[in-house]
């Protein structure tokens, strides 16, 4: 009688409990907290200033007693801005000293640039108009003039760090043709140029 008894209060104590147990299997679990996915790749969107330096040679020298080749270097700003499927676009200006026969005191350029973005590689091509200042000396005379044109060329860029960036690049010039007298006769600025330089991206 006792077993029996036994039995059915440990039944009794067990359908009691059941909804308990129930309760606590329904409460739901609390889910993990999301965290967003942090892009690693390079961003180049941002504005840039830098320097660059590089040899330069022309076309032609104006004359077979002239040089027509020489160092160049300049300074530069601009501004970049990438789209979707890594594409890049912008703008940059740039003022460069000395060139190729007859050397050209200053030049100044605004280019148009679009590349394609290999994380923290850019290869790009870059077009666009150029005003610069011609020199011939001959003979005792010392003349200037103006030239009007446009440049086109290519690069590759590397970001070395979040701010500071390298690069390296070839440009075409192509100038009208002017009459520098007696120090020369017909010249322009047509020639190519390589050059290396670097810049802080803001």
């Amino acid at each position: 009688m006792s077993k029996l008894l036994l039995g059915a209060v440990a039944g009794t104590a067990l359908l009691l409990s059941a909804p308990v147990f129930a309760a606590d299997l329904n409460e739901p679990i609390p889910a993990a907290p999301y965290a967003a996915p942090v892009s690693t790749a390079f961003d180049w969107t941002g504005a840039y200033v830098g320097a660059d330096a590089g040899y330069s040679w022309a076309n032609k020298p104006s004359s077979f007693s002239k040089n027509h080749d020489a160092v160049v270097g300049g300074v530069f700003a601009g501004y970049n801005y990438q789209i979707q499927n890594n594409i890049v676009v912008g703008g940059e200006g740039e003022v460069a000293y000395g060139g190729a026969d007859p050397l050209a005191t200053w030049t100044g350029a605004i280019r148009g640039r679009a590349g394609y973005a290999f994380d923290n590689i850019l290869v790009y091509g870059t077009a666009g108009g150029l005003v610069g200042q011609g020199e011939m000396k001959n003979n005792g005379s010392d003349n200037t003039r103006t030239h009007y044109g446009y440049q086109v060329g290519a690069g590759v860029e590397a970001a070395l760090t979040t701010n500071i960036t390298a690069r390296a690049e070839y440009l075409y010039t192509g100038t009208n043709t002017r009459n520098y007298g007696s120090a020369g006769g017909d010249g322009d600025l047509s020639g190519n140029a390589v050059k290396l330089g670097v810049a802080y991206k803001f």
